[in-house]
């Protein structure tokens, strides 16, 4: 999908990139599959900012994805690409030959009257679901399972996509997005192509109020703030020390680049190659 530039008439419009929408062909969402999305401002139920930088912007409605692809060997044809606001990619709306409609997320190449199945003995063609057991090695996947029939986790972002590397004793291994080499039980269901929206990365909003639409506030750096408020506050003009601290810290006190996974974590023994190791390099 193609950026768009604009002429630089104002400030805001000489670096803004946006997407072009040339792929999406459906305009208003299917109404039986939207939801009342309720904005928290960042706060949990006790009122208090748990996630920062979260306030305000455009109403949106939730679509109902199904990512557990819960009609199995049933053909369905791609009625229209829509725009989501609450992805970075693109959805499909797909309808069944009994007249059902669902959302997945929209592969590159998926297009309008394109034919997509899920079921354990389907082709490997892009659009469709299928176990991890039945995927040709060395192919392009997305939205994967963590657990058996729990719905896609994995690789739903724009432009994402993990690698079928190989098979053993009842395990898939798979290549994820961050070059990490994770292991996945056979049984576990994956889509096969990447997620569409590949430019996504490459969007620049031009202006702050574009993020304000979007629901970010600001973000203010530690530095400028003063010791009470971050491990990087405080010191005298532009202290990178930040008042006689040496080292960049979150707002948690966590040094950049600290390692915070625990040691004895669940979902160890299913990673064979961490990402940035040197066995994966």
């Amino acid at each position: 999908m193609p950026l768009k530039s604009f002429k630089p008439v104002t400030a805001p419009n000489r670096y803004k990139m946006l997407p072009g929408f040339d792929e999406i062909t459906k305009s208003k969402p299917e109404k039986s599959l939207l939801e009342v999305k309720k904005r928290s401002g960042g706060r949990n139920n006790q009122g208090r900012i748990t996630m920062r930088h979260i306030g305000g912007g455009h109403k949106k409605k939730y679509r109902l994805i199904d990512f557990k692809r819960t009609k199995r060997d049933e053909v369905a044809v791609v009625v229209g690409i829509e725009y989501d606001p609450n992805r970075t990619c693109r959805i499909a709306l797909l309808e069944y030959e009994d007249g059902t409609k669902a959302y997945i997320l929209a592969p590159s190449g998926l297009t309008d009257g394109h034919k997509v199945v899920a079921g354990e003995n389907v082709d490997p063609k892009v659009g469709n679901a299928m176990p991890l057991k039945n995927v040709p090695l060395g192919t392009a996947i997305h939205n994967i399972e963590l657990r058996p029939g729990s719905g896609g986790k994995v690789a739903r972002a724009a432009g994402q996509q993990a690698v079928l590397a190989s098979r053993e004793k009842g395990y898939a291994f798979i290549k994820m997005p961050s070059g990490e080499l994770r292991k996945f039980h056979e049984e576990c269901y994956a889509t096969i192509g990447t997620v569409g929206n590949r430019d996504h990365m490459n969007e620049v909003s031009g202006k702050a109020g574009r993020s304000r639409w979007q629901g970010k506030r600001p973000t203010v750096r530690g530095m400028c703030m003063n010791p009470v408020d971050h491990p990087n506050g405080g010191g005298e003009g532009k202290s990178k020390s930040g008042g006689g601290r040496q080292h960049l810290k979150s707002p948690w006190g966590h040094t950049k680049g600290q390692k915070t996974r625990r040691k004895h974590k669940n979902s160890t023994f299913i990673i064979e190659d961490r990402r940035k190791s040197k066995r994966s390099k």
